[in-house]
């Protein structure tokens, strides 16, 4: 698990280094870089040390014959059962690690190992016979990889920030990147807060041959338009267990200590409950948040520590809880920093918090349980797509009534906030009101938030929202739910969740893995007939919970959807005003010319006297002029 960064291209060897350097807490283990000006080729790597922990697995590593040179940031989960048929065949293997693994299957089938690979990586792989890069991510995108097009070549890294090192890649913000922060509070790949720079999809690969890309392609996609139509409940049942327990089985894999979260949650407690099934009694810590606020108890957040501490009692492992309060509002410029992008969601500081806590007790690998509800379907967004049955069918203007209706509602309890939600696209169809879900902002009330300029850059766009447009891509004969699932894992899995997993756990230094999200399993869970993950009218995860039943206790299967959030409304009002009137003042605001300073100080307003709850929408604007002053301000970006 590690950082890479690299080029192909007329750049200087300091770039190498500068990158390298950039990226070190991403790998504070061992460092290794590999420049050839002939070749105009530089690769560099960090390294946080977890399979053969010996100098073996020291990067940029060649094959045994000097062919093939990768930096590679990862796991592959597979890699014992590759390296036995690739012996076989008579490759050789100089160390332990599923690096040199990668180097000989793509020796063997070329492009085509990406597609026997069973891990989360990106990695950049130097063909010295064709004196060309060819760059892949994993599936899902559980591990992050950044790319820019510059007039003296290509540059790429793990981090955003690396990049900026680079003096050839234009800072110009993308509109529509602005646009997308401020509607889902995270921005759907390829775009990035700048125009040079984007991210490689999910499941991508790129080959670069002199400094350009000359072609891509996509080699993963998930089943979802190939829905089993029955299956007997019983054998889906024994099919999820088993292939949970696989997954876990197969990620468990680490010469380096390793952990878990333990939310009490049915997906975390499931990963639990596995891995401690696949350790065989060997030592394991869980962690969990506690909170000390009190006003996290009054915006309506369910406690997870009673759900965590009756898990851990049944599993037999050991729990250690991270007490937090208002101290942790402190940390979002460091939030903002090692995410690379401003997302508007303080869940990742939890994250960052567990991860250190892990890290101080010598765990450098966590299991998360993310990805449960992105494939078993247990979102409320899923809950309500299924009830649409109930008033789809309504003329347009009786829908439009119910937007209307929906308006009309308060913000306070969360409950009427939920119903306003599910009612705000009533008017419209098709692929237009599914995208719909993922909004938090409708795209028309962020306008007179805009500036004149931005907004005239804006409407200068060729309109179209990322979501529809990636629905294009849905597998043809998908059904409504699955659509839904398939932007979950499309997007708000790999922009958002997977992102901030993947940053707040090595700004700690430490490994998160994601089990649920393995490719074997979720096949299956694309596969299984939709009532079993969703029943109309029922809750969400229904197949997950039958599944489970012999392992967790009832009251950790069926406990209420919590969020892993934090008392942002309370925070807003007190520990983050100053942070309030720093960044949203109407100097700061007029100087960065984005948004309009007049309406939303009237937003503030509103906000704080309980007229509207803009919390979230406030979070992103401060978000947006905290990662300009680091990202578009310095000349290279520098941890607070």
């Amino acid at each position: 698990m590690c950082g890479i960064s690299g080029f192909v291209g007329e750049f200087p060897v300091e770039l190498l280094g500068a990158m390298n350097h950039c990226l070190a807490h991403r790998g504070p283990d061992d460092s290794g870089q590999y420049f050839d000006p002939g070749g105009r080729i530089g690769l560099a790597h960090r390294r946080l040390s977890i399979i053969d922990v010996s100098a073996g697995g020291r990067q940029p590593m060649w094959d045994a014959s000097s062919t093939v040179c990768i930096v590679f940031n990862g796991e592959i989960f597979n890699f014992r059962e590759l390296r036995v048929r690739l012996e076989a065949d008579g490759y050789g293997f100089r160390n332990r690690t599923d690096t040199e693994v990668i180097l000989n299957l793509y020796l063997k089938y070329g492009d085509g190992a990406l597609g026997q690979l069973n891990g989360i990586f990106a990695f950049a792989l130097w063909d010295t016979r064709s004196n060309s890069l060819l760059i892949a991510r994993d599936g899902v995108g559980v591990k992050p990889l950044y790319y820019s097009e510059t007039p003296d070549g290509l540059v790429f890294a793990s981090e955003l920030k690396a990049l900026l090192h680079c003096r050839s890649i234009e800072r110009k913000i993308d509109c529509r990147a602005v646009h997308d922060y401020m509607t889902y509070l995270w921005c759907p790949a390829p775009r990035t807060m700048f125009e040079k720079i984007k991210k490689l999809e999910p499941g991508a690969a790129m080959r670069i041959v002199d400094g350009r890309i000359a072609s891509r392609w996509s080699f993963y996609k998930l089943p979802f338009g190939e829905e089993i139509g029955s299956m007997p409940v019983g054998e889906a049942t024994r099919l999820v267990r088993e292939h949970v327990q696989s997954a876990v089985d197969r990620q468990t894999v680490s010469d380096a200590p390793i952990g878990a979260f333990l939310s009490g949650g049915l997906d975390s407690s499931s990963v639990a409950a596995c891995a401690a099934r696949s350790l065989g009694g060997r030592p394991f810590d869980c962690f969990t948040m506690g909170f000390t606020d009190r006003s996290f108890h009054e915006e309506g957040a369910v406690d997870d520590l009673p759900y965590a501490r009756l898990a851990a009692r049944h599993l037999g492992v050991d729990l250690h809880t991270i007490y937090a309060g208002p101290e942790m509002a402190d940390e979002l410029q460091r939030m903002v920093y090692f995410l690379d992008e401003p997302q508007a969601d303080l869940a990742a500081v939890n994250t960052f918090f567990i991860c250190k806590s892990a890290r101080e007790r010598g765990v450098k690998v966590l299991l998360s349980g993310s990805g449960g509800d992105d494939i078993f379907s247990g979102y409320r967004r899923h809950r309500a797509l299924r009830m649409e049955r109930c008033w789809s069918w309504l003329p347009l203007f009786a829908r439009t009534g119910l937007k209307r209706f929906s308006s009309w509602l308060p913000t306070s309890p969360a409950l009427t906030r939920r119903i306003a939600k599910a009612f705000s696209y009533a008017h419209l169809d098709g692929d237009a009101r599914l995208a719909s879900y993922f909004h938090w902002i409708a795209p028309e009330a962020l306008e007179p938030l805009y500036s004149e300029a931005l907004f005239s850059q804006i409407r200068s766009c060729p309109f179209s929202d990322s979501l529809v447009r990636s629905l294009r891509d849905a597998p043809v004969g998908a059904g409504e739910l699955n659509r839904m699932l398939y932007l979950e894992c499309r997007h708000f899995l790999a922009d958002h969740n997977l992102n901030y997993f993947d940053k707040m756990g090595m700004m700690a230094g430490v490994e998160v893995r994601v089990p649920l999200l393995d490719p074997d399993l979720m096949s299956l869970a694309a596969r299984l007939p939709t009532a079993y993950k969703q029943p109309i009218g029922g809750s969400g995860k229904w197949i997950l919970k039958a599944a489970m039943k012999p392992m967790l206790p009832s009251e950790v299967i069926h406990r209420s959807k919590s969020g892993f959030g934090v008392p942002l409304r309370h925070w807003l009002r007190n520990e983050l005003r100053p942070m309030v009137e720093d960044t949203l003042s109407s100097a700061s605001l007029d100087r960065r010319g984005l948004f309009d300073s007049a309406t939303v100080r009237r937003l503030v307003n509103s906000d704080r006297s309980g007229a509207i709850d803009a919390a979230y929408t406030l979070l992103s604007l401060i978000c947006i002029e905290l990662w300009c002053r680091m990202f578009m301000d310095a000349s290279v970006p520098a941890a607070p």
